[in-house]
């Protein structure tokens, strides 16, 4: 692997990194990689096709699960053209419009993808809590309003976007993953980045933070209306409904915190570090995701199962 010097890089232009010092394996490491994202569009595409074809599935909860595997595949898509091409050799940095766009789809799919989950967990709330009034409180109007809301709410990354287009870049343009994030791209900047970094922090509160909060408060209130019913059997069944959702929220949550910690306070660590939590960030939840669900979830795992079975014959 051809080690790129500063000196021959357009200023417009920034280095990715892959695994620094293991140049040697990036084809080795280039097989497992491609299968994780191949298992990440697959698994997604099936959930889909699932949910749409099965008519017994056209319900609030799988419409939002639904939300939640587009999200995720939205998410591969962003970065498998420079994860897998600095692996296999045929991307080696990226122009700093590119990279603006890629750290806009990164964060935004973080936020929708938070946003769902919350959604998710809201859900679950009515399902539990209020089981007699769920089919009028979430109706398909309610859930295309409840859509469109995540979606907008993404567009509330927009001015960290262009406000990123008009920084000066006077540091070296490497960045520390095989992926552009805003993180990455300011501390590269000479120019003032108070707005970046406050509007960004104020971003993360009142979305990723906010969401857990009430994700969490949802959940208090579902473990309080389900320690008062009465036939153990029933508490054990409507908490085996939030498992699934319980689990996803984890896995997307850990690698969110950890990648955070590494970049606020693993500056004494190996680049390696960094990388390794930068990939389990944008890969583990979207893997992860479509398995929970296929084991989890009976009325997906049956459909699946069935799918498969009419294929084999």
């Amino acid at each position: 692997m051809s080690i790129i010097l500063i000196s021959n890089i357009s200023t417009s232009r920034f280095v990715l990194t892959g695994f620094t010092g293991l140049e040697v394996y990036y084809i080795v490491f280039a097989i497992p990689f491609s299968t994780i994202y191949a298992m990440v569009f697959l698994g997604n595409c099936m959930i889909l096709h699932v949910i749409r074809t099965e008519q017994s599935l056209h319900q609030p909860m799988f419409y939002f699960l639904a939300m939640l595997a587009l999200t995720d595949l939205c998410m591969g898509l962003s970065t498998v053209h420079t994860v897998l091409g600095i692996l296999w050799g045929f991307v080696q940095d990226i122009s700093l419009d590119a990279c603006i766009a890629q750290a806009y789809f990164i964060h935004a799919l973080s936020c929708l993808e938070s946003a769902v989950l919350l959604a998710m967990s809201f859900d679950r709330y009515i399902a539990i809590c209020n089981p007699l009034r769920y089919s009028s409180i979430l109706t398909n109007a309610k859930i295309v309003q409840i859509g469109v809301a995540i979606i907008c709410r993404s567009s509330l990354l927009i001015p960290l976007g262009i406000r990123l287009k008009f920084l000066n870049y006077c540091r070296p343009h490497f960045l520390s993953h095989s992926f552009c994030l805003h993180q990455d791209l300011i501390r590269l900047a000479c120019s003032d980045i108070r707005f970046n970094s406050f509007y960004a922090l104020a971003l993360v509160i009142c979305t990723l933070l906010l969401d857990a909060m009430l994700i969490l408060a949802s959940y208090v209130m579902i473990l309080y209306t389900v320690l008062a019913i009465a036939s153990r059997e029933e508490r054990m069944k409507s908490l085996q409904t939030c498992v699934s959702h319980i689990s996803a929220v984890l896995v997307f949550y850990i690698p969110i915190i950890g990648l955070t910690m590494v970049h606020r306070f693993g500056q004494h660590l190996s680049p390696l570090v960094q990388v390794l939590m930068g990939n389990i960030y944008i890969l583990f939840p979207p893997l992860m995701n479509p398995i929970i669900y296929s084991i989890k979830t009976q009325q997906i795992r049956v459909r699946i199962q069935r799918l498969f079975s009419l294929k084999g014959t």
